[in-house]
């Protein structure tokens, strides 16, 4: 009868060690199937670029008075003008207050870039964008050498623009 006791025992003592190792082999291949599972999905995952990552908010500035000139180089010897309304765009609110900051100056700088225009080359639409990109180009110059760690504008928007 000892020996039954005993070969009841041993039975249920290698069932004990057998769950053990069972419950152990299904954790460490869950872990397996886990981090294969993670490395196939995120093999697929491009790293975050500078370029695509998400943008912060724009804030905008406007030039309250409209920029009316007339042409340096008028059309069919006809006095022609231009006027101007225009919004100006940046990432940060440091940039937009350097702006506010020289309005006035930059006020000048572009009559001088509109005065300097031909009436016939920006009666076209690629003269249009070309003064835009121009506009500009002329206030990053302007604010970079007021600071140089300024981020400058991002665009310039003519809200309005009339010539006749």
């Amino acid at each position: 009868m000892a020996e039954i006791q005993k070969d009841i025992e041993l039975k249920q003592g290698m069932s004990k060690k057998t769950k053990i190792i069972m419950i152990a082999g299904i954790v460490v291949l869950l872990a397996v199937i886990g981090g294969g599972a993670y490395w196939w999905l995120s093999k697929d995952a491009e790293p975050l670029d500078p370029a695509t990552a998400p943008k912060a908010t724009p804030v905008y500035h406007e030039i309250t008075a409209p920029f009316i000139v007339n042409f340096s180089e008028q059309s069919n010897n006809q006095v022609r003008y231009l006027q101007i309304k225009m919004k100006v765009m940046a990432r940060d609110q440091a940039t937009i207050n350097l702006f506010a900051l020289h309005e006035p100056a930059l006020v000048h700088e572009l009559l001088m870039l509109f005065y300097s225009q031909n009436y016939d080359e920006l009666s076209t639409t690629e003269g249009t964008q070309a003064l835009q990109q121009a506009s500009l180009e002329t206030i990053n110059n302007f604010l970079t050498q007021q600071q140089d760690s300024i981020a400058g504008l991002e665009a310039v928007y003519f809200t309005s623009l009339v010539m006749q």
